[in-house]
């Protein structure tokens, strides 16, 4: 049976994260990801963009998060990884940053030196992932997924890199917390079926190109589809090549607040880690 499309969204207008991260909105905690795609509660696209060679840091500094994982998705470029977990790392084409704040870390995403040296074209996606309550507090963790390391399926007339969650027979590498099944899919010219599991939260995110979803609605690049949670077929067509991102997970039903970088159930727990924060009480911090 066919997921129906719910809702069509558009990204906002870039705008810039730190002084090196020129970013699409595609949704956020205090839209869709407050209850609508639970577990995801933000979507941000890193279009591709040109950097000129340089030797200024570019990049976001050090800040903090607490009670969410942010799942870093490299198609161009490098970024480098380090945060106060003492946990470290360079991801290029391919590669997938996983990292888990759970009771709070701090961390900065930069341009990796070679990078910077050579300058070039910069194309990343980051999405948060919600952890649920009684695992909001756990130990910060880190992951890093190379590309060598992410299965890819051959399906229909699509190339099907399974980071996490399974298609299939095949398993991402990703360690998640809740069920969920996130894939970058690459579609030429024909279609593919996929079947995601009944009562998940579904969504496609089309990162280039333009696809036909169910054979009823065209949806152009930077754009998110929204499905229902009842069916389980997603029929995916294009008349050239284009890819999409599947956001698929367990529903947390549990009430979202957030502030920033924190995400919490209640707004005395955004306190709190305001005030952990403050006094350098985050993984590995010092104030």
């Amino acid at each position: 049976m066919k997921k129906n499309i719910v809702s069509v969204h558009r990204a906002r207008a870039p705008h810039m994260v730190g002084d090196g991260l020129p970013v699409r909105n595609v949704f956020s905690y205090t839209d869709l990801g407050k209850r609508e795609l639970s577990p995801f509660l933000m979507l941000d696209y890193g279009m591709p963009s040109q950097f000129k060679p340089t030797e200024e840091i570019l990049g976001v500094g050090m800040h903090p998060h607490r009670g969410f994982e942010t799942v870093t998705l490299a198609f161009q470029g490098r970024l480098q990884h380090r945060d106060t977990a003492g946990n470290h790392g360079e991801i290029g084409p391919g590669d997938v940053q996983w990292m888990t704040a759970g009771s709070g870390v701090l961390h900065e995403e930069l341009h990796a030196p070679a990078f910077r040296k050579s300058g070039g074209t910069l194309q990343m996606l980051q999405l948060w992932v919600n952890l649920p309550a009684e695992l909001k507090m756990t130990q910060p963790r880190y992951q890093t997924l190379e590309n060598v390391d992410i299965p890819v399926v051959e399906l229909g007339g699509a190339r099907v890199r399974v980071i996490s969650g399974s298609l299939g027979e095949t398993q991402g590498p990703a360690h998640t917390f809740t069920p969920i099944n996130l894939w970058d899919v690459q579609l030429g010219a024909g279609e593919v079926n996929l079947s995601v599991p009944e009562d998940y939260t579904t969504a496609l995110f089309v990162m280039e190109g333009k696809v036909t979803v169910n054979g009823a609605r065209e949806v152009e690049d930077s754009t998110i589809v929204v499905l229902e949670k009842k069916g389980t077929d997603i029929l995916v067509s294009a008349s050239a090549d284009a890819r999409f991102i599947v956001l698929n997970g367990q529903p947390i039903d549990e009430p979202v607040v957030g502030y920033g970088p924190f995400v919490m159930n209640t707004q005395e727990q955004i306190a709190e880690a305001m005030k952990d924060y403050s006094a350098g009480r985050f993984a590995g911090a010092k104030r």
